[in-house]
């Protein structure tokens, strides 16, 4: 087999090895669990600033301890190992949460999950579909993505039909075991970077970091991905509470409603992938950013009829494309060299305001008992994200060096 037809054949499965990994890690759990918080709340009788507090603490205290070394592991071995130790915590912590009994043991299951999504998640994705496609990048990474809106769409009925046959802590125990048969097997077949590339990098040193760290732009980057991130994670995190305890929406609409909002994120996956090919992604992003703010305010009509499908059209389209536009904007800024280690530090700050934002609006919610003021700041949150996303420059000004030849495809 020639280098092309291996490249060609790498392609594929890197991009089956993305979907069903971002499928799982991402779609099954990250979307999967809080549709189980209410069931929380009845059982345990805790608050809805405790149930999002899991994510929260753990993605403060993962993110920061592992997040950059991820991305320098990433960098100086690759993805492969990474991931696949990734998919096999992020499943048994969503297995142990279907056992769990008090409040700490909640807290211990949702560090290993944060563990899981740092190692298996985004940034090892990201990584090695940066490797392997170069022009068509924005296709690439799009389609990986839609893992995260088909798992996404399908857990909300998943999870219903799993709890009406099992309980809810079946239901968990289940998507666990599937999170790990699914991911695993394609993640330890793939390779992290095309043949030649992997000559190129071993005998070369790390990129340095210090310019990335002076420019204003990755500040800029940082804050606008933060602020958007912080806003979806918030509104996604309370979907399910808000529309099964304060709206008083039947199980299966509820889960319809949230499938709808991840189905359409597998549309705007596409799409926004496709645009990131053929417009500045500076000006797809600020679209996607755009999208997410005006979604929110949509949830203080929620009691009018329609409304919250107008929501899950706009909300998923934003949410389609926010988590594949950052690697993409950000490799084109700084190029591919140092990109494990940028989108380390850039996901392990997404990860702060992921962490914060939902267990903040819940806060709010047990204080005012609506969410109103919740809501309000999310809005606010995404328009900041916006604002920062509007000042970046379009593009680098110095050629981005690519790795090789054969990834022009």
């Amino acid at each position: 087999m020639t280098i092309a037809e291996e490249s060609k054949t790498g392609q594929v499965l890197v991009a089956i090895t993305g979907f069903l990994s971002l499928f799982s890690v991402v779609g099954l759990a990250l979307y999967g669990l809080p549709l189980y918080y209410d069931f929380m709340v009845k059982e345990f009788g805790w608050s809805r600033t405790q149930v999002t507090s899991g994510n929260a603490l753990s993605k403060l205290i993962i993110g920061p301890l592992f997040g950059f070394i991820a991305g320098w592991v990433v960098d100086r071995f690759g993805p492969r190992r990474l991931m696949m130790a990734g998919i096999l915590m992020a499943g048994s912590a969503v297995i142990g949460l279907s056992g769990m009994s008090a409040l700490w043991m909640f807290y211990l299951f949702y560090l290993f999950n944060a563990v899981g999504y740092v190692c298996g998640g985004p940034l090892p994705n990201q990584v090695l579909l940066s490797r392997w496609f170069n022009k068509a990048r924005g296709k690439a990474m799009g389609f990986a993505y839609l893992g995260i809106g088909v798992g996404g769409a399908l857990v909300p009925l998943l999870s219903k039909w799993l709890t009406d046959e099992l309980g809810w802590r079946g239901s968990l125990r289940t998507i666990g075991i599937i999170m790990i048969v699914l991911a695993l097997p394609m993640a330890y077949f793939v390779k992290d970077s095309p043949r030649g590339v992997v000559e190129k990098r071993n005998e070369a040193t790390v990129a340095p970091m210090g310019s990335v760290f002076r420019s204003r732009a990755f500040y800029l980057l940082a804050l606008g991905s933060m602020c958007s991130i912080g806003a979806v994670g918030g509104t996604n995190q309370h979907l399910k509470l808000f529309l099964s305890l304060d709206q008083h929406y039947e199980q299966g609409e509820a889960a319809t409603i949230i499938s709808l909002v991840l189905t359409f994120s597998i549309i705007g996956r596409l799409l926004m992938g496709w645009l990131s090919d053929h417009l500045p992604k500076k000006y797809v992003m600020l679209l996607i950013y755009l999208l997410v703010a005006s979604a929110i305010p949509l949830l203080f009509f929620a009691s009018q009829p329609g409304v919250m499908y107008a929501f899950a059209v706009v909300f998923g389209l934003g949410l389609g494309g926010e988590y594949l536009i950052i690697p993409l904007i950000a490799a084109e800024l700084f190029g591919v060299k140092v990109l494990g280690r940028l989108m380390g530090v850039i996901l392990t700050a997404d990860g702060v305001a992921e962490a914060t934002a939902p267990m903040l609006v819940g806060y709010l919610r047990d204080r005012s008992t609506n969410y109103q003021t919740g809501f309000v700041t999310l809005i606010c949150i995404a328009l900041i994200g916006a604002i920062a996303v509007a000042s970046l420059p379009r593009k680098r000004q110095e050629p981005v060096l690519e790795t090789s030849p054969a990834l022009a495809q």
